[in-house]
């Protein structure tokens, strides 16, 4: 996902489409590729990210964070550079080894395996 303009930071780059919901206990019906894009709304409900927000790819040197169901722009943004967002804040709880190739990548994003998570 590339920006069709340029952005200035604070702005909204994204606002997502929320309406494709469904209740969290029915994640598993759906197939494991759309599994993928479920965020959750609250602890009984989520939702399954629409394009064009589900082609926001994480970086750990990301230029939009999540606001309000919005990527906002945290530094200004060139016409044509890559929107990419910060998937460990971005409150979908992922786990994933991370290869973003950024100076500063983390190399491990969400819960590490060896992380309790409190339950």
């Amino acid at each position: 996902m590339y920006a069709a303009r340029p952005f200035r930071a604070g702005e909204v780059v994204l606002r997502w489409d929320t309406s494709v919901r469904l209740p969290s206990t029915a994640i598993a019906a759906i197939p494991a590729d759309e599994q993928l894009y479920v965020h959750p709304l609250d602890e009984a409900v989520s939702f399954v990210v629409q394009v064009p927000e589900r082609y926001v790819n994480h970086s750990c040197a990301h230029n939009t964070e999540v606001r309000g169901f919005c990527d906002v722009a945290v530094r200004d943004l060139a016409e044509g550079e890559e929107i990419t967002s910060n998937y460990e804040t971005d409150g979908a709880g992922l786990s994933f080894m991370c290869a973003c190739g950024e100076a500063c990548c983390r190399k491990f994003i969400g819960r590490g395996p060896f992380e309790s998570s409190g339950r």
